[in-house]
């Protein structure tokens, strides 16, 4: 692997100046910071946020209220029967169990929430890079991260998010 790297090094260095400035057939680009750097991502991050800090808040005051319905249990319990205190505890878990399922369910909804707008970024980026691909007259389009080694012009990050924040802006309909 180390001769075959230093072959691809010695390649990349022996082409000249202009060879290296014109695009290449296969150009690469890192999806993550098209996410993080476009106003639209930036948006959707933005409003899944939102949603998981009302989410959280929302949790906090469902636990502070549980917290003073135990207590108050805990409190009562010398005064009550046995079976009385049974009943009481016993609907109180009930009410537990059910407040977590609701908690576990809005929680999951969130997750499908970010996962379906990240889709749909993804979708409606699509024909942008792919018109970027197009007018470089590139054959292929490479994740970063799937990338040993390349020149600097195959990389059209840059160029993808200028080009979303100008055709889709953060994205809202």
């Amino acid at each position: 692997m180390g001769v075959l790297r230093l072959v691809l090094v010695w390649l990349l260095l022996a082409l000249p100046a202009s060879a290296q400035q014109t695009s290449p057939p296969v150009l690469i680009i890192d999806s993550e910071r098209i996410f993080a750097e476009t106003l639209y991502g930036q948006r959707i991050d933005r409003d899944l946020n939102a949603q998981a800090e009302d989410l959280q808040a929302e949790n906090d005051r469902i636990v502070e209220s549980l917290t003073l319905e135990e207590r108050s249990l805990t409190i009562r319990r010398p005064e009550m029967t046995p079976e009385e205190f049974r009943a009481e505890s016993s609907a109180f878990d009930t009410k537990v169990q059910e407040v977590r399922r609701i908690r576990d369910a809005k929680l999951v909804e969130l997750q499908l929430a970010g996962a379906e707008a990240r889709s749909e970024f993804e979708r409606r980026v699509q024909g942008i890079i792919a018109n970027i691909m197009i007018d470089r007259g590139a054959a292929i389009v490479m994740e970063q991260r799937n990338v040993i080694l390349s020149v600097r012009a195959a990389n059209i990050t840059d160029d993808a998010i200028v080009r979303i924040d100008a055709e889709l802006g953060d994205g809202a309909q």
